[in-house]
């Protein structure tokens, strides 16, 4: 059985980091480009956003003896399976997984302008994620 305490919790990080980005999200971009602080913030607090994800989807998917996912999109795949959400927001939230990979391992490549551009574009699909789970556990 799922621990909705466990995924309440994570939800709850995850949207205390949302309110962070949203300050950084309000900035100009040569306001948030000209601070590396602000960029590795931004960069930081989406990577950690999106391991909390890759947590709660994780642990939905132990609970349930679901399987074990190989890779990070399998986890997504896994739920999108059980209707969790649609193949549009898998496609969605398994873009964000890439993102945070390039973060981690590639983490020379990923620009000021890029995650300024996410923050002012795709902070939804955070809410998205988490409607989507709450929906089906809470």
């Amino acid at each position: 059985m799922v621990n909705k305490e466990v995924i309440r919790q994570k939800i709850q990080y995850i949207e205390g980091n949302l309110e962070k980005l949203a300050i950084l999200k309000e900035m100009s971009p040569p306001e948030f480009g000209n601070d590396f602080r602000n960029i590795e913030t931004a960069k930081h607090l989406l990577q950690v956003s999106i391991e909390a994800m890759l947590d709660i989807s994780n642990h939905i998917i132990a609970r349930n003896r679901w399987g074990t996912p190989v890779k990070s999109a399998d986890s997504l795949k896994t739920l999108q399976e059980k209707g969790y959400f649609t193949k549009a927001e898998e496609n969605i939230f398994g873009g964000m997984i890439k993102f945070r990979n390039r973060i981690v391992h590639l983490y020379h490549n990923v620009d000021e302008k890029e995650v300024y551009r996410i923050l002012q574009e795709n902070m939804q699909d955070f809410f998205l994620f988490i409607k989507a789970i709450a929906k089906n556990n809470l």
